[in-house]
C-alpha cells in the first residue's frame, strides 16, 4: 500500500501571543526570508492590528522577529517586478503598504520593538514607529533605499528625524550608514542595547511595567506624546488641564492613591 503524500505544513506569517498581564507579543514569522514584509505577512499584520485596536484588555504590544532578524523590510522580489507599472498604481499600492504597517503607531496603547537582529529599510521604520525600542548589541539598523535606486519610503524621512534628529537621519539616508544596536543606543535611535539573548526579555520587562500602570492615564499620555509631543508649552498646559482631570474621576486614581498609602501594589482595572 503506497503512502499518501503528506500535507505541506502551513506556517503562520505572524504569531500573536496574548499574555495574562495584557501584553501582546507580535512575532514576524518568516525566518527563512529574514521576516521580509511579504503580501501574506502584510495581510496578517493588518488583521492583527485591527483586532488589537478593538481589544480594550490590551495594555502594551511588543513586536519582534523570529530567527536571527527583526525584519529585512520590503520584499525585494516584488520590487524587482514594479518597473512596468504606472506611477499612480504604484503610489496607491505603496500608500496602502505604508499605512498598513505604520498603523501600529495609531494604537492607543504603548508599543515596543524588540529588535533581535537586522532591521532594514521598511523594517527599521517599523521599529521607529513603536514607542520604545530595545535592540541586540550587534543588530544592524540601516535604511539602504538610495543604494537600491529608491527614494526612502514608509515615512523614513519623518521617523528618522523624529526619533534621532536630522543630522543622523541625513547620514543614514544619504550615505547608507549602518548602526549596530550599541551605536544606535548612543544616538537615542533605540532606548537600550542588550545582548542578543536578552532582547525580548528586556522588551517584555518594559512592557510589564507599562501594563502595570493605570490604562486610561497611560493611553492619554501616549496621545500627549504623539507626533513628537505638543508644539509649545501652552498647548501642553491646555491638554494636561483637561486630560489630568479626566483621570482624576477614575477608579484607578482612587486605587493608585489607596495603594500608595497602604504600601501595596495597585490593582488597576481601566475604570
Amino acid at each position: 500500500m503506497s503512502e499518501q503524500p503528506s500535507e505541506p505544513l502551513l506556517v503562520e506569517p505572524l504569531l500573536v501571543e496574548r499574555r495574562d498581564t495584557g501584553v501582546v507579543v507580535l512575532t514576524l514569522n518568516d525566518p527563512g526570508r529574514r521576516n521580509a514584509m511579504s503580501g501574506e505577512m502584510t495581510a496578517a499584520w493588518k488583521a492583527a492590528i485591527a483586532d488589537l485596536r478593538a481589544d480594550r484588555d490590551v495594555r502594551c504590544v511588543v513586536v519582534t522577529g523570529a530567527g536571527s532578524a527583526f525584519t529585512s523590510g520590503g520584499d525585494l522580489s516584488w520590487l524587482a517586478d514594479t518597473g512596468a507599472d504606472a506611477v499612480p498604481a504604484l503610489r496607491d499600492r505603496m500608500l496602502e503598504f505604508y499605512r498598513t504597517w505604520l498603523a501600529v503607531r495609531d494604537l492607543e496603547v504603548p508599543t515596543i520593538a524588540a529588535v533581535n537582529g537586522p532591521a532594514v529599510g521598511a523594517g527599521l521604520c517599523l521599529a521607529l514607529a513603536c514607542d520604545l525600542r530595545y535592540a541586540a548589541d550587534g543588530a544592524k539598523l540601516l535604511a539602504p533605499f538610495t543604494a537600491l535606486g529608491l527614494h526612502p519610503g514608509m515615512a523614513a524621512t519623518w521617523l528618522l528625524p523624529e526619533v534621532a534628529g536630522l543630522p543622523l537621519a541625513r547620514e543614514m539616508l544619504l550615505t547608507g550608514r549602518v548602526l549596530t544596536g550599541t551605536e544606535a543606543a548612543t544616538y537615542g535611535l533605540v532606548n537600550q542595547a542588550v545582548p542578543a539573548d536578552r532582547v525580548l526579555a528586556a522588551a517584555l520587562a518594559a512592557a510589564d511595567r507599562v501594563a502595570a500602570h493605570a490604562p486610561i492615564a497611560t493611553r492619554l499620555t501616549k496621545v500627549a506624546l504623539a507626533g513628537g509631543g505638543h508644539p509649545d508649552m501652552e498647548s501642553a498646559l491646555r491638554w494636561e488641564s483637561l486630560a489630568q482631570p479626566v483621570t482624576m474621576t477614575t477608579g484607578d486614581m482612587a486605587e493608585g492613591i489607596a495603594a500608595r498609602r497602604e504600601g501595596r501594589t495597585p490593582r488597576f482595572t481601566g475604570s
